[in-house]
C-alpha cells in the first residue's frame, strides 16, 4: 500500500468513526436564485390600455441597459418546455411579478396579478453558413391591466439595436438570406389569443414551466422550485411534490412517447384557441385533458376541407387528417392563422410520426398530377403518378369524385379545353386515397 493510499484509509475511518453508524445528511441543491428583487408594478407602462404607452423600448423600465438586454432589477429569465412555434425565431422572456402572488394550479392557468410584465424579444438566424449571427426582430410586452385582463404591445427594433421602437399596427417585413416574410402583430392581433378564455397568459403555467433553467446566477434548477423558493406562489408548494407535476414532453424528448410529444406540442401551438368555450369547434387541445377525452384522435370536424370522412386525427391517415393539413400548409387554411408563414417542419414530422404510428390500415397516397393547373394558352397532356406501387390510378374529367370504375389511367391525358381533372388511387388491402384535383383552363392556339 503507497503512502497517499494509506493516508486515504486513516481519513475514511477517522469519518465513519466520527460519523457513527448515522447517515450523513446532505446539503439541499441550491435554487437558482437566492434573493428575489421587486420590481414596480406595470414598470412604466399605463395600468390600462388607452393609457399612455412609452414610445420606445427603452421608456418601458424593461432593461437598463436596452442595446445589451440587460434586464432591469426584478425581471426574472424563464423557458418553456415546448415554445410556439414562431417562424424559426428563438426567443428570450423575461417576467416582472410585483410584490403580491402568482395564484398557482398544478394544472390549468396560472393567476398572475395586476402590475405582471411579460417581456419576449424575437432573434432571428439572418446566415445560413453562421446561425448564431441572429437579427433582433422584435420586444413584445403583455402586460396585466388594473382590471384583471391584458393587453399588448410590440416594439421593433431599429438597424442598429440602439432601441426599439412602438408600432401602431401590424407591418409584414422580408428578413434573412432568404427574404422570409416576418409579420409584426397589432395590438388588436394580441388579443385573438390571449384572451380571456385562455387567462390572458398562455405560455406560463405548471406543465411548461417544471424544467430545468440555467440561471444567470451559474446555478442550473427547476423553475418551480426556485420561484416556489422566492415565495412567488400562493399557495405554497412543498419541493417535494414538484416532480410529480405535470411536464410538457420537448419535441426532441426520446425519453417521452410519441404520443406525449406531439400531444404537448398540440398544446403549446394550439390550446390557446382549442378548448371549451374557445374558437367553434369539437376538440380539446389541452394536455392536462386525457386523450380520450379532448375528441381529438378520430374526433369529427367543422369544416372537411373536402375531404372524404375527415377527422381532426385520422388513425394511421395524415391525408385525413385535419390537424396535420392544417399545420402543414402556409396557406389561408393554416393554423394557427395568426403569428405564422412558415411550416414548422419539425413539428409536422413529429404528428406525422405519431399519426402514422396510430393503430389502422394503411392508405394510398393521393396522385399528384403534373403540370398543375392554371391557364394554358395550348393544349397539353397531364401525367398522373402516385408513390404506392401498384396503386389503381382512377379520373374523371368532369369534376365528379372518381370510383372503381371510371377510366383506369395508362398513359397522359391530353387536355384541349377547359377541365377539372380528379384522380384516386385504390390499392387491395389499403385505404383508398383521398381525391387530387386540379382545373385547367385551356386555350387552342
Amino acid at each position: 500500500m503507497t503512502a497517499l493510499a494509506g493516508r486515504l484509509t486513516i481519513l475514511i475511518l477517522f469519518v465513519v468513526a466520527l460519523c457513527g453508524s448515522e447517515s450523513v445528511a446532505l446539503a439541499a441543491p441550491p435554487y437558482g436564485m437566492d434573493k428575489r428583487v421587486v420590481p414596480r408594478a406595470w414598470l412604466n407602462m399605463p395600468r390600462h390600455a388607452d393609457g399612455a404607452i412609452p414610445a420606445r423600448l427603452s421608456q418601458t423600465g424593461a432593461f437598463i441597459d436596452t442595446r445589451r438586454l440587460i434586464p432591469a432589477p426584478g425581471l426574472m429569465p424563464y423557458e418553456l418546455i415546448v415554445p410556439f412555434w414562431s417562424d424559426g425565431a428563438s426567443k428570450r422572456r423575461l417576467i416582472a411579478v410585483p410584490a403580491a402572488k402568482i395564484d398557482f394550479s398544478p394544472s390549468g392557468e396560472w393567476h398572475f396579478p395586476p402590475g405582471t410584465v411579460f417581456v419576449k424579444t424575437f432573434e432571428f438566424p439572418t446566415d445560413d453558413t453562421h446561425p448564431d449571427v441572429m437579427r433582433r426582430l422584435e420586444t413584445r410586452l403583455l402586460v396585466r391591466d388594473a382590471d384583471g385582463g391584458v393587453y399588448g404591445v410590440v416594439y421593433k427594433w431599429r438597424a442598429d439595436n440602439s432601441d426599439a421602437d412602438l408600432l401602431s399596427t401590424s407591418l409584414t417585413e422580408a428578413i434573412g438570406a432568404t427574404q422570409q416574410s416576418w409579420y409584426y402583430p397589432s395590438r388588436k392581433d394580441c388579443l385573438e389569443c390571449h384572451n380571456a378564455r385562455a387567462g390572458g397568459v398562455l405560455g406560463v403555467k405548471t406543465r411548461q414551466m417544471n424544467r430545468a433553467f440555467a440561471y444567470p446566477t451559474g446555478v442550473t434548477d427547476n423553475q418551480l422550485r426556485t420561484w416556489n423558493h422566492l415565495g412567488l406562489f400562493a399557495p405554497t408548494l412543498d419541493d417535494k411534490d414538484i416532480p410529480d407535476l405535470a411536464t410538457l414532453a420537448a419535441m426532441d424528448d426520446k425519453g417521452r412517447s410519441l404520443e406525449e410529444r406531439a400531444r404537448s406540442y398540440l398544446d403549446a401551438n394550439c390550446a390557446q384557441c382549442h378548448r371549451p368555450g374557445g374558437t367553434v369547434a369539437y376538440f380539446d387541445a389541452r394536455y392536462d385533458t386525457p386523450l380520450a377525452q379532448q375528441q381529438l384522435v378520430d374526433g369529427a370536424v367543422l369544416i372537411d376541407q373536402g375531404i372524404d370522412r375527415p377527422r381532426i386525427i385520422s388513425p394511421h391517415d395524415i391525408w385525413r387528417s385535419i390537424a396535420y393539413m392544417r399545420i402543414n400548409t402556409d396557406g389561408d387554411i393554416r393554423m394557427p392563422p395568426l403569428a405564422r408563414k412558415t411550416i414548422d417542419k419539425r413539428g409536422v414530422m413529429l404528428l406525422r410520426q405519431w399519426i402514422q404510428g396510430l393503430p389502422g390500415r394503411d392508405v394510398v397516397a393521393p396522385p399528384s398530377i403534373s403540370p398543375s393547373g392554371g391557364t394554358y394558352d395550348h393544349p397539353l397532356e397531364i401525367t398522373l403518378a402516385d408513390s404506392e406501387q401498384d396503386a389503381d390510378i382512377r379520373y374523371t374529367l368532369d369534376g365528379s369524385v372518381p370510383g372503381p370504375s371510371d377510366p383506369h389511367y395508362e398513359q397522359p391525358i391530353k387536355l384541349t379545353a377547359p377541365t377539372v381533372l380528379r384522380a384516386r388511387a385504390f390499392k387491395p388491402g389499403y385505404t383508398r386515397s383521398i381525391t387530387s384535383q386540379e382545373a385547367f383552363i385551356v386555350g387552342t392556339q
